[in-house]
């Protein structure tokens, strides 16, 4: 393992500097990454060329000596300058929290468009931070062809890097296209969808996997889920048809935290649009964790950045068989639940159905024996109450949707 010390700016306005700092600790652990010390610094503002003050660099510069550390990492995104500066002065590898993202989200990227997202942000991120201005370049020449051999080192290295964005987001507009067909589809078909957004690590995909327990055609198969940050980056959509025949889809979609990179954000778009074209949200809050408010306010924010508007929410309160503190929130609609152990699951998947399906008409429905085929599209596609076969046709007791409703308003008695 590779070791850190974590270095920390506590400004005037620094809010849950405590917490930050903490979780900036767990995602050097996500990252395999041994914490040997953290110092901290109080400071009005950073200092404009080594973010903390020179004397405290020195003093990062020492304790990196003494405790054997690999790297240093700080809890804010560092600019170029603050970069090389830290580096000079250190003499070490300095990091910052939104690279230790980055490298989490490219160690778990597993399907192609997650790598391609991750390559993206990590590109993008890495376009201003193209450091090598302490080496010697060829003078720049001007006029017609200046950008030819005596163009700097620097300006073709970013141009390498702009031209890789630019191959990389072609690659991922295909993929998308595939999602954006996909979407498309369950929209003619009148699928409903769930999507489950949350803090990292609040039990997203075991609560995904939990659902898939209440469907009657689980033929599909579990979701990996890990006590980690960013356990899982792909987003998963599983079909789930309850016993009264009602069907959604459910879609588990990647985690939020404190800071995360913009960059990440804007590559995880495509994915993210899951949530916005979705018929309901679960919002899963660990309930466990001390600071869970503060989270929920973090993937409140990351929505409203995403311009998610108008779905409706339920607040899944997760994580009850672990939690010792009293529930202290006003979200409405909520539920309570474990769902490793399956707690408050019932009410929680009555919840969701009835969300989902409260607009439904129940009507009876007269079919004549010469629509046979609209009985079996009912039989397939929606719940049925009871059939009675009578002498004047198929007597049917049945919910129906807006759309059907008006399709089949002719057979209503």
């Amino acid at each position: 393992m590779e070791k850190a010390i974590l270095v920390g700016l506590r400004l005037p306005d620094s809010v849950d500097f405590e917490y930050m700092m903490a979780e900036l600790n767990s995602l050097c652990e996500a990252c395999d990454v041994e914490v040997v010390g953290t110092i901290i610094q109080s400071l009005d503002r950073p200092f404009a060329g080594t973010y903390i003050g020179p004397g405290k660099a020195e003093e990062v510069k020492q304790a990196v000596v003494t405790m054997g550390a690999d790297m240093v990492i700080f809890d804010d995104e560092l600019s170029p300058t603050h970069i090389r500066n830290l580096e000079k002065i250190i003499e070490g590898k300095v990091i910052d929290r939104t690279i230790l993202i980055l490298d989490i989200f490219a160690r778990r990227a597993k399907t192609r468009e997650a790598m391609l997202q991750v390559e993206i942000a990590q590109c993008e991120y890495m376009l201003p931070r193209v450091i090598g201005l302490d080496k010697s370049f060829s003078r720049q020449k001007s006029g017609t062809g200046s950008k030819g051999p005596g163009e700097k080192q620097l300006e073709l290295d970013r141009r390498i890097l702009k031209d890789k964005i630019f191959h990389l987001k072609q690659e991922l507009e295909e993929v998308v296209a595939i999602r954006r067909t996909q979407r498309e589809k369950r929209k003619k078909n009148e699928s409903m969808t769930v999507a489950i957004a949350g803090y990292t690590n609040s039990g997203k995909s075991t609560l995904l996997n939990k659902i898939m327990e209440y469907s009657v055609e689980n033929t599909e198969k579990y979701v990996f889920q890990k006590d980690m940050l960013f356990a899982t980056l792909e987003t998963a959509t599983r079909a789930i048809a309850l016993k009264n025949n009602h069907r959604f889809l459910v879609t588990d979609t990647v985690g939020f935290i404190s800071k995360l990179p913009h960059h990440l954000v804007d590559a995880f778009k495509s994915t993210l649009e899951e949530i916005k074209e979705a018929n309901l949200i679960l919002h899963v809050i660990d309930s466990s964790h001390p600071e869970y408010l503060k989270q929920v306010k973090v993937v409140e924010e990351v929505l409203q950045s995403l311009e998610v508007k108008d779905v409706p929410v339920i607040y899944v309160f997760n994580k009850q068989d672990i939690c010792t503190q009293p529930l202290v929130s006003g979200l409405q609609p909520m539920a309570v639940i474990s769902a490793t152990t399956g707690y408050g699951m019932d009410d929680l998947v009555k919840m969701i159905d009835q969300k989902l399906y409260s607009s439904l008409h129940r009507v009876r429905l007269v079919l004549p024996y010469d629509k046979g085929q609209i009985y079996s599209f009912l039989k397939e596609k929606t719940n049925i109450y009871s059939t009675e076969y009578k002498d004047d046709g198929i007597h049917v007791d049945v919910e129906l949707n807006d759309y059907h409703f008006g399709l089949y308003r002719q057979y209503i008695r």
